[in-house]
């Protein structure tokens, strides 16, 4: 194994208004094993109690901005661009890290120099009172994979290689769903993607005002656009998923819109 080196990592923190769940985010960043850590909180103007929350834990945050920002791509990018790590990567302000999750990454990364992205391929996905639901995950072995086979990320626990992230860009502040999705793209193109498969580096939170669960076909929408940009074919498995799902949800809605009493989901559509 190649000796660990005290490298500078860099977690960003994107913020709007997430005052419920933002402590255990900066408590779990906070309590991370691995020493050497920038954290950067970037808020986009809370009306909640967030900023009464992050002054808390004020003197243990590296940078926290306060300002408008034009979405949740825009707000990574200023802690990207703020960020002296040689690694960098985002947590967003209602997902949580496992307390060893920088570790394992820095050891990936010294194991893995040809790396652009370093990530667990294991989640746990946890409702809103941090309970679990299940456990979820991905192994990339590629670029082409992802792009055509599946376009399932990892992000939360996820690492990248500062200087390619500034090569690539950074974030594609038009993509407001699938950022990640987008940037993984990209930087597969500059480097190879290795992954952490021993336990899970992170939680995500499954809630229902999750930009997930609040816009799935904008969602769907973005990906198909994202994928189609970066080569994909209209025949692809990826690019056929994307509108198969769009498809349903139409049905669902249509079904929702115009037959109140039609259940959908895990329901009978009638009773």
């Amino acid at each position: 194994m190649t000796p660990k080196r005290n490298i500078l990592v860099s977690i960003v923190t994107p913020s709007y208004n997430q005052g419920r769940f933002i402590e255990e985010t900066i408590r779990s960043v906070l309590a991370q094993t691995y020493p050497n850590i920038e954290y950067i909180i970037t808020d986009g103007g809370s009306t909640d109690n967030t900023m009464d929350i992050v002054e808390r834990y004020r003197e243990k945050i590296s940078v926290v901005v306060h300002e408008k920002d034009k979405g949740q791509s825009d707000a990574i990018n200023k802690g990207f661009r703020l960020a002296h790590g040689e690694l960098v990567g985002w947590i967003n302000s209602d997902d949580v890290l496992a307390y060893d999750c920088v570790e394992k990454i820095v050891e990936l990364y010294c194991e893995h120099p040809d790396g652009a992205i370093f990530y667990g391929s294991e989640i746990d996905v946890i409702d809103e009172n941090s309970r679990m639901l299940k456990k979820w995950g991905s192994r990339i072995p590629d670029r082409d994979y992802l792009l055509r086979r599946r376009y399932d990320v990892v992000q939360p626990g996820s690492f990248y290689r500062a200087d390619l992230v500034r090569e690539v860009g950074f974030l594609d502040e038009t993509v407001h769903y699938c950022m990640d999705l987008d940037l993984f793209l990209k930087l597969l193109a500059k480097g190879n993607i290795y992954s952490y498969d021993a336990s899970a580096l992170a939680a995500i939170r499954s809630w229902g005002e999750t930009k997930t669960s609040t816009g799935r076909q904008k969602f769907l929408k973005n990906i198909y656009e994202v994928l189609i940009r970066h080569g994909a074919s209209q025949y692809d498995r990826t690019v056929i998923k994307t509108r198969i799902d769009t498809a349903i949800f139409n049905i669902k809605d249509f079904l929702l819109k115009y037959f109140p009493f039609v259940k959908t989901g895990k329901e009978k559509l009638w009773k």
